[in-house]
């Protein structure tokens, strides 16, 4: 499921590629994902923004959060979080930033102040997250993603810069001094923007939506396990 970003008010919705809804292959020995993996609101990666740490463009998409407490969140579920570390993927030749973070409401969440306590606390977690994210694509017929830095991770302090970053081009974006192409803007909450539409507005946005129908059936693949050699 990801953030609609073309639709008006950006609901979230199941993915689709190629006419086919969307689901994360089980990449042995990883079952779907291996942590919260959400957004954080008010930031874009920009793809017309080379990024000076990884050389690439962004991928047009609000920055992404792996959460690591030991809470499974539930689908669409807002939580506070304290940033830790940022991993840069470069997936298909865009920068994909992935937030390291944790809930503040986590019983454990005061052991962990950047990431390094991720490494002492959890032997092993932050290279079984490049392992995921490098080869989650492989069975789609896609090569393995690659990463700046030689797929190290950064503090938080480099995190938080990225994170700033990011939303200073979400605030451009929203401000319409940069061209967002086919993403809509339009939202309830930032007065001074020229996307910014009324409750009326946006209610009558909800209910012109088609009514939901009966699921699609889950296609027996998705619980098909995927095992190849690491290159």
């Amino acid at each position: 499921f990801q953030i609609a970003t073309k639709d008006p008010l950006n609901p979230i919705k199941q993915d689709v590629k190629k006419g086919k809804l969307r689901y994360v292959a089980n990449v042995f020995p990883h079952k779907g994902y291996i942590w919260n993996y959400g957004a954080i609101p008010q930031t874009w990666e920009d793809p017309g923004h080379k990024d000076e740490n990884t050389g690439c463009c962004g991928d047009n998409d609000p920055i992404d959060v792996c959460e690591i407490g030991s809470k499974v969140c539930s689908r669409g579920e807002v939580i506070k979080v304290k940033v830790l570390g940022t991993l840069a993927l470069i997936d298909e030749g865009e920068t994909d930033w992935k937030i390291i973070a944790i809930n503040v409401e986590d019983p454990e969440a005061d052991n962990y102040n950047d990431i390094n306590d991720v490494r002492r606390m959890k032997p092993g977690y932050l290279e079984a997250t490049v392992d995921w994210f490098r080869r989650y694509k492989v069975p789609d017929g896609k090569p393995e993603n690659q990463f700046a830095f030689n797929g190290e991770f950064k503090d938080k302090d480099f995190a938080v810069n990225v994170i700033k970053s990011t939303h200073e081009h979400w605030k451009a974006l929203i401000a319409k001094k940069t061209d967002g192409g086919e993403i809509n803007c339009t939202n309830l909450t930032v007065s001074d923007s020229p996307f910014c539409c009324s409750q009326e507005c946006a209610k009558a946005t909800v209910d012109a939506a088609p009514p939901c129908k009966a699921a699609n059936p889950i296609p027996p693949e998705v619980d098909k396990w995927f095992y190849y050699q690491k290159n």
